[in-house]
């Protein structure tokens, strides 16, 4: 493999295979600088390679079509034009997109034999996925808000969860997600990265990368663990509290109907929000290791979960299912 390295200002080209660890640095003076990792992926077996591209394959791309039909159904069907569903379709977006920052690199280094990672694209893949995380979390605490209002301030929802309250709700998850991807890796492209430069994952993420840096991590571990303490236990925690009053409400409702419409409304949110805190948490909470269970994890919420949301929200949602049923009804207008 051709790489150019920059030595007192001589520009060499030369060819090496490729090993466990790629030694592709810039060295000017006495600083050395990675300018290319190396991705550990998944499996080294070309079998086992085989089988995960086409696996993963099949999982983007019913990942894309579940999320992108779900926008379909919200945007044609006006009886989903509603804050709900609103949001959902921002979620359904995001997912696809999140989706794409993973797996395109994923199956490219699965079917290819070198699995390196230019700096410029590792830290890019590293913002999108700080930033697709960040969104996701605000997005499903909007959404729990959302429920709340709905089951225990029925009659005031109309007027609380007006359009410009929305728009204003979504807007600010989004801005949020940005600046926080945006702050951690600039932070963390500040540190000095200058060997080895292999990355335990399959994807370039925060943990792993802030492992190789060479230089203090002080201020990129205190940006993301103020990040995960603010934004992710402080979203939880709005989450938490918005389902104790969904519960609370429940509880006094001695109807079998209204416990049921509840439990519709508020049962697909439930299980998304569960598998999405469950891996994502953990993984960045935890000190990192390289492990297995990490990778796992990592799998978890960033390939499966996309694909699991979009199921749930079909199958277990009575309203979407109908709206499918209205949409595959509908016969093409055939114009000349």
């Amino acid at each position: 493999m051709k790489y150019i390295e920059e030595k007192t200002g001589v520009l060499v080209g030369l060819d090496l295979p490729f090993a466990g660890k790629l030694e592709c640095s810039m060295e000017v003076g006495n600083t050395t600088r990675v300018t290319v990792f190396v991705l550990q992926g998944l499996s080294n077996n070309p079998q086992i390679q085989a089988v995960l591209c086409v696996t993963f394959l099949v999982i983007y791309f019913l990942t894309l079509t579940g999320n992108l039909l779900m926008l379909l159904v919200i945007r044609t069907d006006s009886h989903l034009h509603t804050p709900m569903y609103f949001f959902l379709s921002h979620l359904s977006f995001l997912d696809a997109f999140y989706s794409s920052v993973i797996v395109p690199k994923l199956l490219e280094n699965l079917l290819f034999k070198w699995k390196t990672i230019s700096f410029l694209e590792c830290f890019a893949q590293i913002s999108l996925v700080i930033f697709s995380g960040a969104t996701e979390a605000c997005l499903l605490s909007v959404m729990a808000y959302d429920r709340f209002q709905a089951v225990c301030h029925p009659l005031l929802y109309v007027v609380t969860m007006n359009k410009k309250v929305c728009a204003g709700l979504v807007g600010a998850s989004w801005a949020i997600g940005m600046g926080t991807g945006l702050l951690n890796t600039v932070l963390l492209s500040q540190q000095h990265f200058c060997g080895p430069n292999l990355i335990r994952s399959f994807a370039c993420e925060f943990p792993p990368v802030l492992l190789l840096a060479c230089s203090d991590p002080y201020m990129s571990f205190a940006s993301i663990l103020t990040t995960m303490v603010v934004l992710g236990l402080g979203s939880l925690a709005l989450l938490v509290g918005s389902y104790t009053r969904i519960i609370l409400t429940a509880l006094g409702i001695n109807s079998t109907t209204g416990w049921n419409k509840i439990f519709s409304t508020c049962s697909s949110h439930f299980l998304v929000v569960t598998t999405f805190y469950g891996s994502g948490m953990f993984r960045y909470m935890t000190p990192p290791s390289g492990s297995a269970l990490e990778q796992v994890l990592s799998l978890q919420y960033s390939v499966v979960t996309p694909l699991l949301n979009p199921l749930i929200y079909s199958l277990k949602n009575q309203e979407v299912k109908a709206a499918l049923r209205r949409m595959l009804a509908r016969k093409p207008r055939l114009t000349f």
